[in-house]
């Protein structure tokens, strides 16, 4: 028996009531998506490429059971940075307890923290000197890229496998790239690597912005790929589903892909075929990553008889045993 079947059956027994079976049903359902022939796309907020999530989120890309990533800038360059430089990450213990002269003292040593664990300043020194390289590298020629395509590049040089310090099948910006599926970054300027790039064009480094896609470049892309995925599919199959990890704009881009097309291409595309938000944020007026999924049928991005599920949690605890399930059927 493999450690996610253990899992499965553990959950299937004792998860049975409450928020626990709303994970359990929320498995399943992703589940059955797959096994009608739907395809899932999965939504990264919050820090949790920091929080390892890759070791099984690149195991369900390689098993074909995610098909789309949307994902944060931050969480993009956080999977680059776990793999290049993981051993000397900094844990934290007594986080909660730090003082301002503590978070300074951590500045100082070039330690930037991210609550419990603290990234060196140094694999974001050596990521951005490999990064201007390919920036500039593409401006030469015309290219336009996404943020992840950039990261691809840097990541074909055979120079860099020598500095990995976790196994690459544990980078799930890796497996997206050897399985093809495509990967946005909404908000990409808010990232260390972001304001990278803003800084390299300031200084000169690069001509323009040009080399990098635009978010609504992005949002095209993703329209594009929603449509295409939906004439290649049978007319039994569901469409698309959406499986989001905490809030923010990871998930707010994407999920909007489908009533821009429907409300301003008018085009006859499903509703999304699936929905399941992971987020600790509670149900409040005007917080959008606390909205029950109903809100989003007055937005035109679910139906009345979407699979919904809501699971009020701490997503690096639910995502894995979620991942665990789907892995050990």
């Amino acid at each position: 028996m493999t450690a996610e079947t253990a899992i499965r059956q553990f959950m299937a027994e004792h998860y049975l009531h409450f928020n626990s079976r709303e994970v359990v049903s929320a498995a399943k359902a992703w589940e059955a998506h797959l096994a009608a022939g739907g395809k899932m796309l999965v939504t990264l907020a919050g820090a949790m490429s920091t929080a390892r999530i890759g070791k099984l989120l690149a195991r369900l890309i390689r098993a074909g059971k995610v098909h789309a990533i949307s994902c944060t800038g931050a969480n993009l360059e956080e999977d680059v940075f776990t793999l290049l430089e993981a051993d000397n990450y900094e844990y934290i213990p007594n986080w909660r307890a730090l003082s301002a002269e503590d978070e300074q003292a951590l500045l100082d040593r070039g330690m930037n923290r991210v609550t419990d664990t603290c990234i060196p300043e140094t694999v974001m020194r050596h990521i951005e000197a490999r990064l201007i390289e390919q920036w500039q590298a593409a401006s030469a020629k015309g290219q336009r890229l996404s943020p992840a395509e950039h990261l691809w590049a840097v990541l074909e040089d055979p120079t860099l496998a020598q500095h990995y310090q976790i196994p690459a099948e544990e980078s799930w910006l890796l497996a997206a790239k050897e399985m093809g599926i495509p990967v946005h970054t909404p908000g990409w300027e808010d990232s260390t690597t972001g304001n990278m790039f803003a800084a390299a064009v300031w200084r000169g480094d690069l001509p323009n912005h040009d080399c990098v896609i635009t978010g609504t470049a992005q949002m095209q892309r993703l329209m594009r790929w929603y449509v295409d995925e939906h004439e290649a599919r049978a007319a039994d199959v569901p469409s698309v589903g959406f499986f989001q990890i905490g809030g923010g704009i990871a998930g707010d881009f994407a999920i909007c892909a489908v009533p821009a097309l429907i409300q301003d291409l008018r085009l006859d595309i499903p509703l999304w075929g699936y929905f399941c938000q992971i987020s600790d944020a509670v149900t409040s007026y005007g917080g959008y990553s606390g909205a029950v999924p109903n809100e989003k049928i007055t937005w035109g991005k679910l139906a009345v008889d979407t699979p919904k599920f809501m699971i009020q949690s701490d997503a690096t605890i639910v995502a894995p045993l979620i991942f665990a399930w789907l892995l050990g059927g």
